[in-house]
């Protein structure tokens, strides 16, 4: 629904959202809508990147005045079935315009780490993953969803039922969604928060303190600004409380919590339209295999200056096989949708592994000066990788500096190749390109919670071999 003011009917309708939110703001209560990013509306088959910034409060005695700053990276995409929405992604089971039910995983961001004396002798709370179900129904009177999910990570080991109402407000480029939302926590979640167990009653002045099962409700407003056909900037600001159990707990001092999300996201294809290639290139793919050692130096100032050295530390390896998708073609940059199956070979200082990796990659093309044929070609990559160990040299280096680790950290690539045809004559290889490829994963110098808080990283160089299909 399009329209270029606010009088008549629909200021009326406007009206009644915000004094139903208001209504709702004395009892306040979740954090999870204040996620949600603008591409969510993508269309299929649409890839995107994005990163924000999230500030929130935390209720927790002794803490309640800091604000928790935190980097969160946007791996994007919508298709037909799998989607990636930010900080949660899953499976359409059904996709339609007016209902969808989803198969999902999420990110939770609530915890605490007991490193005040306010909070001596209590045990760290950790933020996890949670799985469930989620249905949605649209229409013009807005949208209403139903959400269920459970602990995949085996932390809480809660449930949560949810039920979020939402209504776009469309002023051209600018989309004004104001929300509501209740949660329904039973006892396990509840408690693993905000609860005190007998064990740290014990170690603590706390006394043991059960919270129940809780009701939280909360309510906000997100807004998203179409900067282009590309690129979407966004800002949504939430206020989320508790329920009476939650808010008498010993070590909860604020009944309610607000959380600041601002960011933006640059779509690869277009608002409007998920295809930017050529009808020639249409349906273009590429694989590569690579292999390569344990390099000493960061992709950054040491490997981007010349710096290839092997590694002091380990002598270890990774190969891999990548499969790319042409997104967006051009005569001097083409972008590709890659996933990756990395395997790593520990040299026997621990169990070999694999490492699933998904990313989107910019190439671009240099051509001879004296005629149209590609000379070269270079790459940036980005996107997220999952590794089923944490790679040794990672648990070293993070070692010495008594930093953690995290099996899911983000991921960057640089590329530099050269056309197989300009140096071979054959018809096997007009297509095919030999080159080298550098593979870094790093947690954005402990910026982001989603990523471990990782300060440090990885790198690896290694020779490929890619070829379009």
């Amino acid at each position: 629904m399009q329209f270029d003011s606010i009088d008549g009917p629909h200021a009326g309708a406007l009206a009644r959202i915000f004094l139903i939110i208001a209504a709702f703001a004395a009892t306040g209560a979740a954090a999870q809508e204040v996620a949600r990013t603008p591409f969510i509306n993508a269309p299929p088959r649409t890839p995107g990147l994005g990163g924000g910034v999230r500030l929130t409060g935390t209720p927790y005695v002794g803490v309640s005045d800091e604000q928790d700053l935190d980097l969160v990276p946007l791996y994007l995409y919508e298709g037909k079935w799998l989607f990636a929405q930010g900080t949660f992604g899953g499976v359409h089971l059904v996709n339609r315009d007016w209902l969808n039910i989803d198969i999902l995983a999420r990110y939770r961001f609530t915890q605490f780490d007991p490193d005040t004396l306010q909070l001596e002798g209590l045990q760290k709370r950790d933020q996890t993953v949670d799985a469930g179900f989620r249905a949605t129904v649209k229409g013009r009177w807005g949208e209403l969803e139903a959400m269920w999910v459970t602990d995949t990570l085996d932390n809480h080991n809660g449930e949560q039922t949810e039920l979020n109402y939402r209504y776009n407000f469309d002023f051209g480029r600018w989309v004004l969604t104001p929300w509501i939302t209740v949660q329904w926590q039973d006892s396990d979640l509840a408690n693993y928060y905000y609860g005190i167990s007998q064990a740290e009653a014990a170690a603590s002045e706390f006394d043991a303190y059960n919270t129940g099962s809780a009701k939280n409700v909360g309510w906000g407003l997100n807004t998203s600004f179409n900067v282009s056909e590309h690129i979407i900037l966004f800002a949504n600001l939430g206020t989320y409380g508790f329920d009476t159990g939650i808010r008498d707990s010993p070590i909860v001092s604020e009944d309610n919590v607000g959380t600041l999300f601002l960011g933006g996201t640059y779509v690869f294809g277009s608002l409007e339209s998920s295809s930017r290639v050529p009808q020639e290139r249409r349906g273009e793919w590429t694989w590569r295999i690579n292999g390569g050692y344990q390099a000493e130096e960061n992709i950054v100032g040491g490997i981007s200056g010349g710096d290839f050295s092997g590694s002091k530390d380990v002598n270890t390896h990774i190969a891999g096989v990548t499969v790319s998708k042409l997104v967006m073609g051009g005569p001097r940059v083409d972008f590709y949708g890659r996933l990756a199956l990395f395997r790593h070979f520990e040299d026997g200082l621990q169990d070999n592994f694999w490492n699933y990796t998904a990313y989107m990659m910019a190439v671009g093309k240099g051509y001879l000066p004296w005629s149209n044929g590609e000379a070269f070609r270079f790459g940036f990559g980005f996107g997220f990788s999952y590794a089923e160990k944490v790679p040794i040299i990672e648990q070293i280096k993070q070692g010495r500096r008594e930093r953690n680790t995290n099996h899911f950290l983000n991921y960057l690539e640089l590329t530099v190749d050269f056309p197989m045809k300009n140096f071979l004559k054959s018809r096997l290889v007009n297509d095919c390109y030999l080159g080298v490829t550098v593979v870094h994963r790093s947690g954005i110098f402990s910026t982001s919670d989603i990523l471990g808080s990782v300060a440090g990283g990885s790198d690896w160089i290694t020779g490929h071999v890619e070829c379009k299909r």
